[in-house]
């Protein structure tokens, strides 16, 4: 079912205590922070500065349609590293409620949401953000200085913005731009860290955004956080991640490896604070991830779709794929979640199981929330499914063919030809894409280098991958908590990649909630209150406090 519109105004009201920016040996620091101080980790140049921040105030129209007043605190981009290698990038922003429909609230202890705007891998920025909700993905270009706007505000500082937050957006981590909102006035702190991403390239030609760059600087942020406990608001144990496509993929990895000592000599190398990076709990939208086996899942479920040209992929290599797949989901033993019935997971039966635990009940959900007269429209014009008045149901090949065209030719992403964003994500020094799974090197079609896998490529593979953290090498520092979601329209991606993360962190005895949207594509967020009051669940979080 479909929400309305969260929406928000922002004008500047009031100053916190402001201070002039301040750098040592050519490295930005926040604003405001000062040298003396330390954190409880003793870091003195990554003080968290609690009086820097501007008054703003937002009108959030929730899900029911009720506006809220919220009155908050904002500080503008603050570098979480003490040796940034791109500062506009390695920057945060915080957002804290002091106000909600006229009453003061405390929100020292509320949980804190860490949402990401990163898409595509793309690198993603919060520099010139004025306001909660203000990431955004950002160019590339040569690493910069002081992220703009990274002063305090001055006494004379003024503006006025709008802007609206839609649950169902692209694919740039827009899509939780409605949490961020919603969370803000349920009580909650906002930070919402900027990341390095796979386009950036200095003067050199060098490419300083590409793997495992991003989850090691997201790691950072949180490390920031939890090193200023006591200075910034929010429970810095209470730290919820969330994002969409690639952020929600970054956001599983966050969750999956944290305090992982795998990353502690990058994080050491970037001057990221000394404090644990782990969070407790997980959004994750229609993650892109599991990389190294994401072609083989793709075409186990979409291999037998034409591409919108009407033309089908080359049907060997999408069989060569489909085995392989076969191959790793025998390997992970995973079983069906509690309740479904299923057992061990295989590709024989996953289709049933994707089925009969989420497709046809994400349609009977659907259904049941039409009217009489446009659930019989409905089901007039989707005559795969049948309706017994209480329950949806169809087949697989129903369930494709309603789907209709796969948005990914083959592979999907490692691509023979080096074209696809992830060829980018994995590229290094002045090479810009690089093949990353021993099929798509074997199968180049660009005559450069070798056909082989560069000697690196496996140790990045297992930074970037949630699986290896709850798979290879089980991480008991992990977060116990997931938030899943898809559309069921959704062929950026494969179904199974989704559902083995949940399958996965369920068999482990972790607290999984997901479930795909029915007849939504890429990046549908049509829950968002319910995400909040997951949030509260789970943090055990009551209320926002009153002053």
């Amino acid at each position: 079912m479909k929400h309305r519109a969260i929406k928000r105004r922002n004008v500047v009201i009031g100053i916190g205590a402001a201070a002039g920016a301040a750098a040592v040996g050519g490295i930005a620091l926040n604003a405001g922070a000062a040298t003396a101080s330390t954190t409880a980790n003793g870091d003195s140049d990554l003080v968290f500065d609690p009086d820097a921040y501007t008054k703003l105030t937002t009108t959030v129209t929730d899900t029911e349609g009720t506006e809220h007043a919220v009155t908050y605190h904002f500080w503008k981009a603050i570098t979480y590293v003490s040796k940034p290698v791109d500062a506009t990038y390695q920057s945060l922003i915080v957002s804290a409620p002091v106000e909600i429909d006229g009453t003061a609230v405390d929100a020292s202890n509320a949980p804190i949401l860490l949402a990401n705007s990163i898409g595509g891998y793309m690198p993603s920025s919060v520099a010139d953000a004025t306001g909660v909700g203000g990431g955004a993905m950002g160019g590339g270009g040569a690493p910069g200085g002081a992220p703009t706007g990274s002063a305090a505000p001055s006494a004379s500082t003024s503006a006025t913005s709008t802007s609206n937050a839609n649950q169902n957006t692209n694919a740039t981590g827009g899509a939780t731009s409605s949490n961020q909102l919603l969370a803000l006035a349920a009580g909650y702190v906002v930070i919402e860290p900027g990341a390095r991403g796979r386009t950036l390239k200095n003067s050199a030609g060098e490419y300083y955004g590409t793997a495992p760059a991003a989850i090691v600087d997201l790691k950072a942020a949180v490390r920031y956080i939890k090193a200023n406990k006591g200075r910034i608001p929010g429970n810095v144990e209470r730290i919820v991640s969330a994002g969409t496509s690639a952020g929600g993929a970054l956001s599983s990895l966050l969750g999956a490896s944290g305090d992982s000592p795998l990353y502690d000599k990058l994080l050491e190398e970037i001057g990221a604070a000394d404090a644990s990076d782990a969070v407790f709990a997980v959004g994750a939208w229609c993650p892109i991830t599991d990389l190294e086996h994401a072609d083989g899942a793709y075409e186990w479920n979409w291999g037998t779709n034409a591409l919108s040209t009407g033309k089908q992929v080359d049907q060997t290599v999408s069989k060569d794929l489909q085995s392989q797949f076969a191959e790793y989901q025998a390997k992970l033993r995973l079983r069906g979640l509690k309740g479904s019935g299923f057992g061990t997971l295989t590709a024989r039966n996953y289709d049933e199981y994707l089925l009969k635990q989420y497709m046809e009940p994400s349609a009977t959900t659907y259904l049941a929330a039409l009217s009489d007269s446009d659930r019989e429209t409905y089901l007039a014009k989707n005559t795969f499914i049948t309706w017994d008045g209480e329950k949806a149901g169809f087949t697989w090949d129903g369930f494709l063919t309603h789907v209709g065209a796969r948005k990914k030719t083959v592979p999907a992403f490692d691509a023979f030809d080096l074209s696809a964003g992830e060829n980018n994500l994995f590229g290094a020094g002045t090479t810009q894409n690089r093949h990353f799974t021993a099929y798509g090197a074997k199968n180049d079609t660009t005559g450069i280098g070798s056909r082989r896998v560069a000697s690196d490529i496996p140790e990045k593979l297992n930074l970037m991958n949630p699986m290896y953290h709850l798979v290879e090498k089980v991480n008991g520092k992990r977060s116990k908590h997931w938030w899943i979601r898809l559309g069921t329209n959704d062929t950026d991606t494969s179904h199974v990649i989704s559902a083995n993360l949940a399958a996965r962190a369920e068999n482990l005895g972790d607290e999984v909630n997901h479930l795909y949207y029915w007849d939504q594509g890429h990046g549908a967020n049509t829950d968002p209150g319910d995400f909040i009051t997951w949030i509260a669940k789970v943090t055990g979080y009551k209320k926002a406090r009153t002053k």
